[in-house]
């Protein structure tokens, strides 16, 4: 007898087929190794450089692409007269807004004057939200007290803050990392509160078992962690700090706090300059996308690459 009902050649010592134990519906031999090389060609990560010509296309040509749309559509409001021209100026002369004070020497100077106080603010804020969610996340009886406390004042604007900061520190650059402080705090500390809780308990009871207890188990497995939690946070504060600053820019005017973006807002508002409020506009968007795209989005990315989830492509 050559061969057997299951498909296996006795004389010759070779599987043909392979029969399913339920259906008996025949399957290839050779289906594991497949298998088997699928699962390889998952694993395989793909770590060259990305050609410039790609680059340009996805990540330069859309951004661009918005801009020259919002741009058409600006000056055939302009042009078709739907709006009077003291109500919206046109890109022409939001350009010329900005090539008088590149000559003159202030638009730098209005850059500036809210980027220092906004990034020495936000520290100051990383300094205090820091320790304090640490502090609302691992003692329960300060969890109740204060939690709470500061969902609500996250979700308080920050524009409430300027009257009572005002008369408390006087119009000077305090009162403006008051503000910052009271905006830009509970966020950070939010942050990082929700990212310890989505912390497996098993790596706090291996980290414990370990040795890692106290200041020791917060820096070597809380905050690792945590971090995506917290660099939520950590660029929600920075969002926090950049409204509360141009909040008490725009209402809080002294010569002694000199004109930031806020105050240049303020002065077009004031002199019915639509052009120099488009202008103003203009900074403040630049300014924030800036600020993502150079600190927060490449934290972002190391953050994931780190932990596996980021593919380059």
């Amino acid at each position: 007898m050559a061969s057997t009902d299951t498909g296996v050649d006795v004389a010759e010592g070779d599987v043909t087929k392979e029969e399913a134990p339920t259906t008996g519906a025949p399957r290839p031999a050779g289906g594991l190794a497949g298998l088997e090389a699928g699962l390889d060609a998952l694993d395989s990560v793909q770590t060259g450089r990305t050609p410039l010509r790609e680059t340009l296309i996805r990540k330069v040509l859309p951004p661009l692409t918005a801009i020259a749309l919002v741009l058409v559509v600006w000056q055939s409001l302009v042009w078709s007269g739907t709006v009077p021209d003291y109500k919206l100026a046109s890109p022409a002369e939001v350009w010329g807004e900005l090539r008088t004070a590149w000559l003159q020497g202030t638009l730098l100077d209005y850059i500036w004057t809210s980027v220092s106080r906004g990034l020495l603010g936000f520290l100051l804020a990383l300094v205090i939200g820091t320790p304090l969610g640490l502090l609302v996340a691992r003692v329960p009886f300060v969890r109740a007290a204060i939690g709470p406390i500061l969902s609500g004042l996250q979700s308080l604007p920050s524009v409430a803050w300027v009257p009572p900061a005002v008369i408390w520190l006087g119009l000077d650059d305090s009162m403006m990392y008051a503000v910052i402080l009271l905006g830009a705090v509970p966020s950070i500390a939010n942050g990082l509160v929700a990212g310890i809780d989505q912390i497996p308990p098993l790596y706090l009871r291996a980290g414990r078992t370990l040795g890692a207890t106290g200041l020791r188990g917060a820096w070597h497995i809380v905050m690792p962690g945590a971090l995506p939690g917290y660099l939520a946070g950590l660029k929600q504060g920075w969002a926090f700090a950049w409204r509360s600053l141009m909040a008490a820019e725009i209402i809080a005017s002294s010569p002694d706090l000199g004109v930031g973006l806020g105050q240049l807002l303020e002065n077009g508002r004031t002199n019915s300059s639509m052009s120099q409020v488009f202008l103003a506009i203009f900074l403040i968007l630049l300014v924030g996308i800036a600020i993502d795209l150079l600190i927060f989005s490449p934290l972002e990315r190391w953050v994931l690459r780190s932990r596996g989830l980021l593919v380059t492509r």
